[in-house]
């Protein structure tokens, strides 16, 4: 990342992400499935960056990041409404698979594409602004930007252990803060971990409320 992104830089970045298709086309194991559509959003002045895991079907169909239930309970976390969520000016989303990688055998989202983390990643974050809060979601996310951040994961920690170390990693520059990811499937883990809505919760509005003002 540079204090300074070059706007040049960062949207010939972005228009050949746009254009990818190497995980169609030359992929680095199983052909996706069907035909890409790369789904982010980042522009010089965002501050706050999304870091998510990969888009879901019903975003393939729209466009639009988290454009589902998903989406809905992270504004909810976040305490923010959909207009400023998708104002670009302020908040980046960048997935760690950029195209919605299809369904395994029970129907579930696969893993995001590691062709993107190859080919794109490591040239977008240099190109993008320097941003203020990171909300990391899922494991992909989270190994990719504490690795990126000189703060790499330990390979046996799990995402129970990660979240719970949320004050640790809500200092320092940028912050980042690990979550899990707001699926409708985590429903179950988010009521065994009352701590999260009690005091993580509160601590993330903050730094979000910090982050787009």
């Amino acid at each position: 990342m540079t204090d300074k992104p070059s706007t040049v830089d960062l949207d010939a970045t972005l228009h050949r992400i746009r254009a990818c298709r190497i995980c169609r086309d030359a992929p680095m194991r199983t052909r996706l499935p069907h035909e890409p559509r790369p789904v982010l959003r980042v522009t010089p002045t965002a501050r706050l960056l999304i870091a998510s895991q990969a888009p879901g079907a019903r975003v393939h169909a729209s466009g639009l990041p988290f454009d589902d239930a998903s989406g809905d309970r992270l504004r909810q976390w976040m305490n923010v409404s959909r207009d400023i969520f998708y104002d670009e000016t302020r908040v980046a989303i960048i997935p760690m698979g950029f195209c919605f990688p299809g369904h395994d055998d029970h129907k579930g989202d696969l893993p995001p594409r590691s062709e993107c983390r190859a080919a794109w990643h490591d040239d977008l974050l240099r190109a993008a602004p320097r941003f203020d809060c990171i909300l990391a979601i899922g494991r992909f996310a989270q190994n990719y930007h504490f690795a990126r951040l000189g703060r790499p994961l330990a390979k046996a920690a799990t995402l129970d252990e990660t979240v719970r170390r949320w004050r640790e990693f809500a200092h320092g520059t940028p912050q980042i803060m690990a979550l899990p990811h707001p699926s409708w499937r985590n429903s179950g883990w988010i009521k065994r971990n009352p701590w999260f809505e009690s005091d993580v919760l509160p601590v993330l509005r903050l730094k979000v409320e910090e982050a787009i003002r």
